[in-house]
């Protein structure tokens, strides 16, 4: 099964190897069909510690790192 992908914004940076990422999703409301907006914030972990808030960032699924880490950082194109 592949792993799922996310785009979201780091939201907080204050753990060690850890950001909080909030992905935001849209959809039609079925009643009064407009459009909704919903956000959720998740665990990442981040190897680097190099991510600081606001910036733009890919999760994806890994295997658990911890009670609450169920994702990490994608890491940029070209930096290694």
């Amino acid at each position: 099964m592949p792993k799922r992908v996310m785009e979201g914004v780091v939201v907080s940076t204050k753990m060690e190897k850890t950001v909080v990422v909030r992905v935001e999703r849209t959809f039609m409301h079925p009643l009064f069909k407009k459009i909704v907006r919903r956000s959720k914030r998740y665990h990442a972990h981040d190897e680097s510690n190099a991510l600081t808030e606001g910036q733009q960032v890919l999760i994806r699924e890994c295997p658990p790192r911890s009670k609450l880490k169920h994702w990490e950082v994608v890491p940029a194109e070209g930096a290694q």
